[in-house]
């Protein structure tokens, strides 16, 4: 199934965070960080009040309540807004 967001919205696929350290200890997901990185996997047109910043492909680091999870495909995504992106990361 193709998703094609609208407006200033983003699809995100989200990466896995690490829930062991390098010594073996399970870190619980309501301890782990709150920010998230993932990568673009659709962008809608934008708007002119909130224009799209990112492109297919970008990594970026966005807020752990933000968006909504949805599931394509048996995989899940995220849908949120672009205001709701705190940074690019970059190489």
């Amino acid at each position: 199934m193709k998703v094609k967001p609208l407006a200033d919205r983003v699809l995100l696929k989200a990466e896995k965070a690490e829930s062991k350290t390098a010594s073996g200890i399970i870190i619980p997901d309501a301890a782990q960080e709150k920010t998230q990185t993932a990568t673009v996997e659709a962008v809608g047109p934008g708007t002119e009040k909130d224009p799209i910043t990112v492109k297919k492909g970008d990594r970026v680091m966005y807020d752990k309540y933000s968006g909504t999870q949805v599931k394509i495909d048996g995989e899940e995504y995220l849908i949120c807004k672009m205001s709701d992106i705190i940074a690019v990361l970059e190489k």
